[in-house]
């Protein structure tokens, strides 16, 4: 290795001009590292770019079609018809920091994609060096040309998709444009209430007992990085590699337990609060034509009413204001509607606005009550 980072720059571009792409890397870096990289089925895929691709099996079934509830629990979805599962294309980055800046550079990229065999087929790129950006991003590119595929990401709207964007803008690449489902946002709908840390590590761990046990944690991955460009170590590079392996599969088991929730959100395997997803499920279905999900909206929101799990007083409140409602408006069933509102004057910690919300409506639904008789 050269004793700086601008004498290997140096040699490198030299590299790049005299060598074939297949042995440019190769001449850049020893025997050892080219040996690890052979061995763990990396090969070139451009100057200074490696690329390899493992099959695993899937986290989730792949099924002939998604539950339409899918819609209501992951909103990016709700745009026209659901797409085909195996259209999913799961995408993470690992970068040489945490900001969106410019100084940032993405060098591993991971793409995972159900097959109908029941397993998932996880394609990663590697950059080496800085002088192989383009040929990185030209290589992950391709991964976007397929008009059908959804992209899955955990955060990546914020993050990852602004990378890639910088970095093809800062080599004059144009920046794919892509159908995007951002699992970030719906995770926390769901389980924020439960387990307060949303980060896609306490997700899989605390929710859905992944084992990350040994996992590199990600943030160590710019470090890992520059000391591989320092000193040519690739043991730990290749430890966050299959780190990004890891955050692909544990982001396909995200997709897993939320379409395990739609599918059948009374008997799901997962904890989740069911007193948001009904109040959410319930403020969806209103604007929408389908009957079997607005009926299903009815039944979890007394599902939730009559559930043990309460992580917010003031969602419980709203749960059972919102069955008042519905039992007054749509039932005609004054009793029932009284009875919900007791329930929620007997809520703990819910605090004064519902406290007077419920003593408002039991007063005029009391008197509605008399004057019906």
């Amino acid at each position: 290795m050269a004793s700086t980072l601008k004498e290997r720059l140096g040699r490198i571009k030299e590299l790049k001009n005299s060598e074939p792409q297949t042995q440019a890397f190769k001449a850049g870096m020893s025997g050892d590292s080219v040996s690890v990289f052979t061995d763990n089925n990396w090969t070139a895929c451009g100057f200074m770019a490696l690329k390899r691709e493992v099959v695993l099996p899937a986290p989730f079934k792949v099924r002939a079609a998604l539950p339409q509830a899918l819609a209501i629990i992951v909103p990016d979805l709700a745009r026209g018809n659901l797409p085909s599962p195996e259209n999913f294309l799961f995408f993470d980055l690992e970068t040489t920091g945490l900001s969106g800046g410019a100084g940032t550079t993405a060098f591993l990229a991971a793409f995972g994609k159900p097959l109908p065999d029941g397993k998932m087929r996880i394609t990663q790129y590697l950059l080496l060096d800085y002088p192989g950006e383009n040929d990185f991003l030209e290589a992950v590119l391709k991964e976007f040309e397929n008009e059908n595929s959804v992209i899955v990401t955990y955060n990546g709207k914020c993050f990852d998709s602004q990378i890639l964007k910088t970095r093809c803008l800062m080599n004059g690449i144009k920046p794919p444009q892509y159908f995007h489902a951002d699992l970030l946002y719906p995770a926390r709908r769901l389980w924020k209430n439960v387990i307060h840390d949303c980060s896609q590590a306490s997700i899989e761990t605390k929710i859905l007992g992944l084992d990350r046990l040994g996992d590199i944690p990600g943030s160590f991955a710019p470090e890992i990085w520059f000391e591989f460009l320092k000193t040519g170590r690739t043991d730990r590079l290749m430890d966050i590699c299959g780190h990004n392996c890891a955050d692909i599969k544990g982001l396909a088991s995200i997709m897993g337990a939320m379409i395990c929730i739609a599918d059948d959100p009374f008997n799901a395997d997962f904890s989740y609060d069911i007193d948001r997803i009904a109040l959410y499920w319930r403020d969806f279905t209103r604007w929408r034509n389908s009957i079997n999900l607005q009926v299903t909206g009815d039944r979890l929101l007394r599902f939730a009413a009559e559930s043990g799990c309460q992580y917010l007083p003031n969602k419980r409140a709203a749960v059972f204001r919102a069955l008042a409602v519905d039992c007054e408006r749509k039932l005609k069933d004054i009793p029932l509607a009284i009875n919900y509102v007791k329930k929620g004057l007997d809520l703990k910690g819910a605090g004064q606005f519902w406290k007077n919300e419920f003593e408002h409506r039991l007063n005029r639904l009391e008197r509605k009550l008399v004057s019906n008789r």
